[in-house]
């Protein structure tokens, strides 16, 4: 269902974005990757380019050619760096990206945003999160993180709960929703990537440990890639605002635990 699309990838220079940019291959997909670093292994389409600032974002999508099938929002960071560099990549420059890709997705297309059991708080914390969802274009990240107090260690939370509130709103935003841009995300548990040694400090070790213990094992960058693809493709056409917990169960354990069932 890849054979012969276009699929822009970013984040591809290592863990899941990578996995996700080689089985789109094997699955006949044109792949156009997109990273801060060039990959290890060689890529017939590569962008280098930065997420972090709106200047950015309009030179990737100056180099992008006139149609493309699918964009897969890979790209993140961990939040070591802090929280307005996390927030700058994981929800702000993503969000800008997919809106200025928005005119070049064939009508039918998708947008897959890789999102995180992290995120799962947005629930708890949804007036926060739809203030900062509801700051347009791309803002000055600094000035909204001192603006609202929020903390280093908040980061990368946040920047999930974000995502994963957009999600759910750009389904039925015109700029996709009238074209029949479908947009989902899915959330991965800890997965066994080159950053998670930089979540283990970040989120701590018992927190990642629990959840590696619930489910049995860490996944891998693998036990995502197909779910990513699977949701680009048109298998998924009538899938739309969806968030899909790709964690082995995590999240119907802590769903669980947390509703008393």
């Amino acid at each position: 269902m890849l054979f012969g699309k276009t699929i822009l990838v970013t984040g591809v220079a290592s863990g899941i974005g990578a996995r996700t940019a080689e089985l789109a291959g094997q699955m006949g997909a044109d792949v156009i990757g997109i990273d801060v670093r060039e990959p290890a292994r060689g890529q017939a389409s590569f962008i280098k380019g930065d997420l972090s600032t709106a200047a950015g974002v309009v030179d990737i999508v100056a180099q992008l050619p006139k149609r493309i099938d699918a964009l897969a929002n890979v790209a993140g960071l961990s939040g070591n760096t802090g929280t307005v560099s996390t927030l700058s990549v994981n929800f702000y420059g993503l969000r800008a990206l997919s809106e200025a890709v928005a005119p070049l997705i064939r009508e039918g297309g998708a947008i897959v945003n890789v999102a995180s059991i992290a995120g799962y708080g947005w629930r708890a914390n949804l007036e926060r999160a739809k203030a900062l969802t509801g700051i347009e274009g791309f803002p000055d990240v600094a000035s909204v993180v001192a603006e609202h107090g929020l903390k280093d260690e908040e980061g990368y939370p946040l920047s999930k709960e974000l995502l994963l509130l957009w999600t759910m709103r750009a389904a039925h935003q015109p700029q996709f929703k009238d074209r029949g841009i479908r947009v989902n995300a899915v959330s991965p548990g800890p997965v066994e990537t080159p950053i998670l040694k930089q979540f283990r400090a970040v989120l701590g070790d018992a927190r990642v440990d629990s959840d590696i213990t619930r489910v049995g094992r860490a996944g891998t960058a693998a036990d995502i890639a197909p779910a990513v693809l699977f949701l680009c493709s048109d298998g998924a056409r009538w899938i739309n605002g969806t968030n899909l917990p790709t964690d082995g169960g995590l999240e119907a354990s802590i769903n669980a635990e947390v509703l008393g069932f």
